[in-house]
């Protein structure tokens, strides 16, 4: 479409709201992720799940690489641990631990669920990651969530 209007196009899917993740890895000791709006439980048998990180993303492949990656699901307290991540090659500083998988589970996060890397399928801008459900667990079950609502976080 040569009249395609992007920004329109944003600002509609901006009507959405989200929750938000750090898709997290582990490359030889170190913590690895970024920020996406873009997960989905997919499938209850067997247990999948599904992440959109972009083609431009310099994390992904360094997560890829390592065949796992975790889920980290944020608080309505952890914006700031968003923004760091969602700042191209660029980890917060925050604390983690490893449990079934190296893969990082952060301090603080509502949530997480381990992935063993499944399948990996083309789409636009973008690659439909799906991850196999390793181990999983809810940690705060009585905080808010992170929102992303029309460009903004929102609590």
């Amino acid at each position: 479409m040569d009249d395609f209007d992007s920004r329109a196009y944003r600002d509609t899917m901006g009507q959405y709201c989200t929750g938000v993740v750090i898709v997290t890895g582990n490359e030889s000791g170190s913590l690895v992720g970024f920020a996406a709006q873009s997960f989905v439980s997919l499938s209850l048998e067997p247990p999948l799940i599904a992440i959109c990180p972009a083609k431009t993303s310099t994390s992904w492949p360094r997560i890829r690489a390592t065949g796992h990656f975790c889920i980290n699901v944020l608080a309505h307290d952890q914006e700031a641990v968003s923004e760091d991540f969602a700042q191209s090659g660029r980890a917060a500083d925050v604390s983690w631990t490893t449990n079934a998988t190296p893969a990082p589970i952060l301090e603080g996060v509502i949530a997480y669920v381990e992935c063993e890397l499944d399948a990996e399928h083309d789409a636009g801008d973008h690659t439909v990651a799906v991850g196999r459900v390793l181990a999983f667990e809810t940690l705060r079950p009585h905080a808010r969530p992170l929102i992303y609502f029309r460009g903004e976080y929102r609590l």
